[in-house]
């Protein structure tokens, strides 16, 4: 008989996390330290990064996604090596009607949901690389969301955006799954975050409100607990593309 057993350990892993100041990343960096890993965390609240980086132990980097993120991934590198798994997690969701948006949401979405994941890969992927050529551990990361598949009245551009992660990751993964590095998507349903409390659209708030009321949502230490036991699974296996979705959500 075959037994199995999985641990989350991540002993010798060096992690960063983007948006890391608040909700899924906070978690996970929380999630990534217990498991053994040496956690960097990326964000712009400079109060919360730092206070995050002394509970775990880790390395607050401040840092914008829609920024060049050369200068963050050089301070990780000096401090901690080159950095083996990357979790890229800033992201903003503001819904409104299409024919009233402000257009400034749209591209905030634009250059932190899209362009943000773009920079973050950028950034690391010699680390992600040279990691997964030594035969090392190498995994990459996007928090996606289930909008990416299921459309809802009032979140046309942010679930473009969201597809668009979608196929950025399957296309890095049909380019470097052949050379070691693991690349994946996590896609949470509803989950209790400060995601969406910036919207403009009064109505927009009041609708997210609502649906938070109705159905409960799961807690960001769920998605971090997906994160962490995908990325401490046998190297030879990659969860590609993961669901995760209040049992109530369908």
């Amino acid at each position: 008989m075959i037994v199995m057993t999985t641990t989350h350990d991540l002993t010798g892993r060096n992690a960063v996390i983007t948006g890391a100041s608040s909700g899924i990343g906070a978690a996970t960096a929380r999630h990534l330290a217990e498991a053994g890993a040496r956690v960097a965390v990326l964000g712009r609240r400079v109060d919360r990064i730092h206070t995050l980086a002394e509970e775990i132990g880790g390395l607050a980097v401040v840092a914008d996604v829609t920024s060049d993120l050369a200068g963050a991934a050089a301070t990780v590198r000096a401090e901690f090596g080159r950095p083996n798994l990357v979790v890229a997690n800033a992201g903003l969701m503001l819904a409104a009607p299409f024919d009233t948006a402000e257009q400034v949401e749209w591209a905030a979405m634009i250059d932190t949901n899209v362009r943000g994941r773009i920079g973050t890969g950028r950034a690391f992927i010699d680390d992600l690389l040279a990691a997964a050529a030594d035969g090392r551990p190498a995994d990459l990361v996007h928090v996606g969301s289930i909008a990416s598949h299921a459309f809802h009245p009032t979140y046309a551009v942010y679930s473009a955006t969201k597809a668009a992660v979608a196929a950025l990751t399957r296309s890095l993964r049909a380019e470097f799954g052949p050379r070691g590095l693991r690349v994946r998507t996590i896609e949470p349903g509803l989950t209790a975050t400060e995601l969406g409390d910036g919207m403009l659209d009064a109505d927009a708030r009041e609708v997210l409100a609502d649906f938070r009321t109705q159905l409960a949502s799961i807690p960001p230490d769920d998605i971090a607990e997906a994160i962490t036991w995908s990325c401490a699974l046998p190297q030879r296996l990659n969860i590609a593309e993961l669901i995760a979705l209040p049992t109530a959500q369908g």
